[in-house]
């Protein structure tokens, strides 16, 4: 893990546009609060399989428990907006997010990265204090192996699985990244 996890942060510091977006989040002071899922998975592919792909969005999450409200979302993305315009910013609080697929609450970011679909996209960064952090429920290893399955929430025989069947068949990632074992 700490091998892969060393990888992660090279790729990510010798990204002036990741730094740029690490560094610009981290202003917002927010608890809990990171760089998840498809801009990080997408940087690792593009490096591994030596492509360049577009960025479709900047996923921030954080956790507060205090404030659930879909409008504090909206006012980070426009303070975001401000900061580093005309960029594909999502901002989601991790402890509404449930909501969306009918689950427990989560109680952490950590918890809500843990739920998302496919392993290589269950990765976040966050920069602290110039220190770039790594999580990764899942390990780092199917990331750096072009492997992609689903999460426990997301495996055959769950009520989820055909969300994860359906996002494999629109992403269509293999046609950017060749390599990619993805099981179905």
């Amino acid at each position: 893990m700490i091998e892969f996890e060393d990888r992660l942060i090279a790729i990510l510091q010798q990204d002036s546009y990741i730094l740029s977006v690490l560094q610009t989040v981290e202003k917002l002071q927010l608890n809990d609060c990171w760089i998840a899922a498809g801009l990080i998975r997408s940087k690792v592919w593009d490096t591994l399989y030596d492509c360049h792909t577009k960025i479709n969005d900047i996923d921030v999450i954080y956790f507060d428990q205090t404030d659930l409200s879909e409008d504090t979302e909206k006012k980070l993305k426009a303070k975001l907006e401000r900061w580093m315009p005309k960029q594909p910013w999502s901002v989601k609080n991790q402890a509404r997010m449930h909501l969306k697929n009918n689950n427990l609450p989560y109680t952490s970011s950590f918890d809500g990265v843990s739920h998302f679909p496919e392993t290589p996209t269950a990765v976040a960064a966050q920069m602290d204090h110039h220190e770039i952090k790594i999580m990764a429920p899942y390990g780092l290893e199917d990331l750096f192996q072009g492997i992609v399955k689903p999460t426990p929430y997301y495996v055959n025989g769950t009520e989820l699985h055909s969300v994860y069947r359906e996002r494999m068949r629109s992403k269509d990632w293999e046609a950017n990244w060749k390599n990619l074992s993805i099981a179905y």
